[in-house]
């Protein structure tokens, strides 16, 4: 058993991820940035979940690059295939459930 305080949690670089579980290939991580991602594809889907700050998620629909402006408790998910970074507005704690070894 676990119990975890996303709030306490702050790594010590962008993008540093506390490993919560791992059930049967994915995997649920706590993230902690102040800092954009990169442009990516996932090798599967990818449910992004905002705990604490805000996030402008850009994506890609159709060629067309969009914004979508992520609060606390907002619910980002990235179907297969879908070109995305996350651009965190200062620092933000976000759990991530995606394929183990995804991007």
């Amino acid at each position: 058993m676990k119990i975890i305080r996303s709030k306490d949690f702050t790594g010590s670089r962008a993008w540093e991820a506390l490993d919560i579980a791992n059930m049967n290939g994915i995997t649920t991580r706590l993230h902690w940035t102040d800092q954009p991602y990169r442009w990516h594809i996932n090798d599967g889907e990818e449910v992004f979940v905002v705990l604490d700050g805000r996030v402008q998620m850009h994506y890609r629909d159709n060629g067309f690059e969009q914004v979508a402006e992520l609060g606390v408790g907002d619910i980002f998910y990235a179907s297969v295939g879908t070109e995305h970074v996350a651009h965190p507005e200062g620092p933000a704690r976000i759990l991530v459930i995606e394929c183990e070894g995804s991007v």
